[in-house]
């Protein structure tokens, strides 16, 4: 009864946004001009790097299929917001955070999270773990206000950051975890986004100018809420009343965004995490009926993502109604994935839950992190869903690109709210295509 009321919830979603979109007209001809985009590490495209200096991401094989080096994604090549970016044609959104001083600080992890302390590793950027020291190089951060080429930020910018959750620490803190990453949460990414303001415009017209023809992602964010405290062996009950906080720190900054002027949102649901590879092992089951027979997940966590996603989507369906004249649009991350793990020889996935890179008894996954010494890599991630048992592969990104720019996972398919995005839609299907000249370097 649930599942059928959150499909019908997402129906309802989709011929929404499509109504609002059909009232929203960007600039009419370029389309969206520029992207603004926040979340965590399936967003980022070089934050983490910037602030961390180290960690696996900064190494080969991360960035080896697309870029031929690493720059901070967490992935073999593009991200799922380089394609957006490529298919609407602008230019790859860069990072906003520049580097400065650089110094190594240790955390002291408590020993009942020390057998699974590798296995976010490649989430936290951590550089090494000693019996229960972890060590992980630091800067001072600030955000380069002055952004990069002769446009600075008003082509677009990138506050997303590897490990980033929608909640504070103090959060986490007072529910007895134990917290070891940076907190940059979406209260960090959007102060950074206010500061940012008047580098971008500085009348209200020019503002709204810019931000009637940009794209805002918000996420996926949340993943890392939840991650933490699963790992960390909080139950799954406790760990759902987390949820309704999460979703109302993600509207929330929604509002403070279209308050500022944004015009077109899309919001992604979360991923189906009982399909994650790190999920597969840490909760493996000797009982057949744990896992969903069509796909082989893990159903109670699925249902969990489920849940998340239901009251994002009851929550976004509330702002629609409240900001008539903006444009929400839900990006269902959730069954895109889903649906290459019901059919993953159609999408050219042989090894539809090995992860790619690392090491590990259990899919590949995860007492090696990918990047470190040891760790095997596969001869081909295009055959692989998964990429370091966390993150996907860049195939795995490009087929969720594409359902959500041609549809059927946003509502209407991107493509379609953005004709200009036509002339682009090729390098969706062809590997060998460049991206297209950028204002900043992908290199670190």
């Amino acid at each position: 009864m649930a599942s059928s009321t959150f499909h019908l919830l997402l129906q309802l979603s989709l011929l929404l946004a499509l109504l609002f979109l059909q009232n929203v007209h960007p600039a009419a001809t370029s389309c969206y001009t520029s992207i603004f985009s926040f979340g965590d590490s399936l967003a980022d495209t070089g934050n983490f790097l910037h602030y961390a200096n180290q960690g696996p991401e900064a190494r080969l094989p991360y960035g080896e299929t697309y870029f031929q080096h690493p720059t901070g994604r967490f992935s073999d090549g593009r991200l799922i917001i380089d394609f957006i970016a490529q298919a609407i044609g602008v230019p790859l959104v860069p990072p906003l955070l520049i580097t400065s001083r650089v110094r190594p600080i240790s955390l002291i992890l408590p020993s009942r999270i020390k057998g699974v302390s590798t296995s976010l590793r490649v989430s936290y950027g951590i550089h090494s773990v000693t019996d229960h020291v972890v060590v992980m190089w630091v800067k001072t951060q600030q955000p380069y206000l002055a952004g990069p080429g002769d446009h600075g930020f008003r082509r677009g910018a990138n506050f997303a950051v590897g490990g980033a959750t929608a909640l504070d620490n103090d959060f986490f803190r007072a529910r007895g975890l134990d917290v070891y990453w940076t907190d940059y949460s979406l209260a960090t990414q959007i102060d950074w986004f206010k500061k940012l303001l008047p580098s971008l415009c500085s009348s209200d017209s020019e503002c709204e100018g810019i931000f009637s023809s940009s794209l805002f992602f918000m996420g996926e964010i949340g993943g890392n809420d939840y991650n933490e405290p699963f790992i960390q062996g909080i139950s799954v009950d406790e760990i759902r009343t987390f949820v309704p906080d999460v979703i109302s720190t993600i509207t929330s900054t929604l509002k403070v965004l279209i308050e500022l002027g944004a015009k077109t949102l899309v919001v992604p649901g979360n991923f189906p995490i009982g399909c994650v590879p790190l999920y597969l092992m840490h909760f493996q089951s000797p009982t057949a009926e744990d896992y969903d027979p069509e796909t082989g997940c893990i159903k109670w966590l699925n249902e969990f993502s489920e849940y998340h996603n239901r009251l994002l989507l009851d929550e976004l369906g509330k702002l629609r109604r409240l900001y008539p004249h903006v444009a929400i649009v839900y990006a269902d991350y959730y069954e895109a994935l889903l649906s290459i793990f019901r059919s993953p020889h159609e999408f050219g996935f042989e090894k539809p839950f090995d992860a790619c890179c690392g090491g590990g008894s259990v899919h590949g996954c995860c007492s090696i992190p990918c990047g470190d010494e040891g760790a095997a890599v596969c001869s081909d991630p295009s055959k692989h869903i998964s990429w370091d048992g966390v993150h996907l592969t860049e195939a795995a990104y490009k087929a969720i690109a594409r359902g959500l720019l041609e549809g059927p996972y946003t509502a209407p398919p991107m493509i379609q709210a953005c004709p200009h995005a036509e002339q682009h839609a090729a390098l969706l299907r062809n590997a060998s295509i460049r991206p297209p000249a950028q204002a900043y370097s992908a290199s670190v």
